[in-house]
């Protein structure tokens, strides 16, 4: 398992968002939000970045299916969050033999999605940052 070294970032992905955003951003905010989550545990999801206006960026190369799994149950526990993608292979197939591409998924899902950049688009949206570092579950844990 890879650990995260303060400075270093996990993929080539990410060295190049980061490079992109430092340009662009009031600040570059890599892996600062924390936001729980549930599934059968009591769960705790750091995203790579979140943009200045509060849109939220994971950087995938490989997209598997427990990644696949917990996004679809952090948009149900947390319905107002913008979380979109960025791959390194945006027609990449989920998996071998699987007629469907990421971006497939992310279509399918109501995830917006983009290959390799972060879209300047995204950067004009209106929003606002968090104003907290940690989002917390909305209901009771399980226990």
């Amino acid at each position: 398992m890879r650990r995260h070294h303060p400075g270093a970032y996990r993929s080539g992905l990410e060295d190049g968002l980061t490079e992109f955003l430092e340009g662009v951003q009031q600040e570059v905010r890599y892996e600062k939000l924390k936001i729980e989550w549930e599934d059968l545990k009591y769960r705790l999801y750091t995203p790579d970045y979140e943009l200045d206006n509060g849109i939220i960026i994971e950087a995938k190369g490989l997209f598997t299916p427990d990644d696949r799994r917990k996004h679809l149950e952090i948009k149900k526990q947390h319905p107002e969050l913008d979380i979109r993608f960025v791959f390194s292979n945006a027609k990449a197939k989920l998996n071998k033999g699987a007629k469907t591409r990421y971006f497939e998924w992310c279509e399918k899902n109501n995830f917006l999605w983009s290959h390799r950049i972060i879209p300047k688009e995204w950067l004009q949206e209106p929003g606002v940052t968090s104003s907290v570092t940690r989002i917390p579950l909305k209901t009771e844990r399980r226990k």
